[in-house]
């Protein structure tokens, strides 16, 4: 993933973000920050990231939406999704959506994998869930594009200055050598001087 992103960056982040949202080990939020840093170190631009981010993580998001929507309980018996979701947690995330739906689905679907998935299941109606989902995706899209921007800009200027620094030693390096070989040149001319009879 780490070459895709290098050679295509947008098309890479929106894979990668998608395939995160269907429960692939791909934070989130670590795939956000990347973009920042991206954008940061003016390897992509602002805008461009930020739509294939947020398209990508409300395309990860609504598949794993409806496959819940549309396979139900039957998709937990795989080994894969039980790993994703134990039935323990599967129970907790219910009755939290019984009380707290769409809240719970702001917030802690940004943070907890499965989350969408258990939208589906318990059958939170489809537009409900996108209005829920376009809103935390687009609040968890600028905060963490935020945070690796910062992060990028600080490392430009960090690269900067050590650039600056490194011409100045070089210069300094050059002068000290030259007032050396002039000092050198200058001694050795006078010892060579004879006194005259």
């Amino acid at each position: 993933m780490e070459t895709l992103i290098a050679h295509f960056p947008y098309l890479g982040i929106f894979i990668v973000l998608v395939l995160g949202g269907l429960g692939f080990p791909f934070p989130e939020g670590v795939t956000l920050i990347i973009c920042g840093f991206l954008t940061g170190t003016k390897v992509t631009e602002p805008l461009p990231i930020i739509l294939a981010a947020y398209s990508g993580v409300l395309t990860g998001d609504f598949l794993s939406f409806y496959m819940g929507r549309k396979y139900g309980r039957s998709i937990l018996s795989s080994s894969r999704f039980k790993k994703i979701l134990p039935p323990a947690k599967l129970a907790a995330f219910e009755s939290r959506f019984n009380r707290f739906e769409v809240p719970f689905m702001m917030l802690a679907g940004r943070l907890i994998s499965g989350v969408f998935l258990v939208a589906g299941i318990t059958g939170v109606p489809r537009q409900r869930f996108l209005a829920a989902d376009a809103i935390s995706a687009f609040v968890a899209v600028i905060i963490w594009f935020a945070i690796g921007y910062a992060g990028g800009s600080s490392f430009t200027v960090i690269r900067a200055g050590i650039v600056k620094i490194e011409h100045v030693a070089v210069l300094l390096s050059l002068i000290f050598a030259v007032a050396i070989l002039l000092y050198v040149h200058f001694r050795s001319r006078g010892g060579n001087r004879h006194p005259m009879a």
